[in-house]
């Protein structure tokens, strides 16, 4: 039986937004779907006493700048993964430092009549790390934080069916994570794809669910999709530091 459009509209309200939170944005984000870890910042050492030895070197990171969130992908991309968005230009989060950090999200309603509605939800974060003496260089700060999401992205609260594996030929190493959330009484299929490519860690959240009676959207599918987008989003860091 198909729910009302009150009952859409509300569901539409409260759709999933993923609940692994990436690290994109500064602590004053509008909305719940934005989190920030920390300032990925390399904090300034402090010059030696004089008469003191100077700090060790570590080797520069290899990636100096961040590619705009909401340009990471194109705009073919977007009408695969968010058909009917209202916004191709994407939400892009607030950051207090756009070269360390920064984020970009997109939905979309694709209402089907009788048949019900498609909805998606798409977001992509990069977080970026300078090398540092006391913390170690770029990549192995990029490294560390890279393993954090994965582990994130597999605690989900609430997740059902939870399943992982490699993706290959994406950055130096990537990861996807696939899981159920009920929402609403409705199914939630959501896709994870983690990637690092040297000292930037690219994290793509993409869900979907039929709602008001469709059918709930084929999760291989959705994973392919978000595959595609995380390493337009890793090949747009690279172009970005050419």
């Amino acid at each position: 039986m198909h729910r009302s459009a009150k009952r859409l509209a509300s569901l539409l309200a409260c759709a999933a937004v993923p609940v692994m939170l990436v690290a994109g944005c500064s602590s004053d984000d509008s909305g719940d779907k934005k989190k920030d870890p920390g300032s990925s910042a390399a904090p300034k050492s402090s010059s030696p006493s004089k008469g003191g030895s100077a700090s060790p070197s570590v080797t520069p990171a290899k990636m100096k700048k961040l590619p705009n969130p909401c340009q990471a992908v194109s705009k073919d991309t977007l009408k695969k993964l968010v058909p009917k968005t209202k916004n191709e230009d994407g939400e892009q989060g607030k950051s207090s430092d756009a070269m360390a950090r920064g984020y970009c999200a997109w939905k979309s309603s694709d209402e089907q009549g009788v048949d019900g509605t498609q909805y998606r939800w798409l977001d992509i974060g990069f977080q970026r790390y300078d090398s540092d003496p006391t913390l170690g260089t770029g990549e192995k700060r990029a490294t560390d934080f890279y393993k954090k999401q994965v582990d994130t992205a597999k605690a989900t609260q609430g997740a059902k069916n939870v399943k992982t594996g490699a993706v290959e030929g994406t950055g130096d190493e990537a990861s996807w994570t696939t899981y159920d959330l009920k929402k609403e009484d409705d199914d939630f299929k959501n896709q994870t794809v983690i990637a690092r490519t040297a000292n930037v860690v690219v994290t793509v959240n993409y869900n979907g669910a039929g709602l008001a009676g469709a059918d709930a959207p084929d999760p291989s599918d959705l994973l392919k999709l978000a595959e595609s987008a995380t390493q337009e989003a890793v090949t747009s860091v690279a172009k970005a530091n050419q």
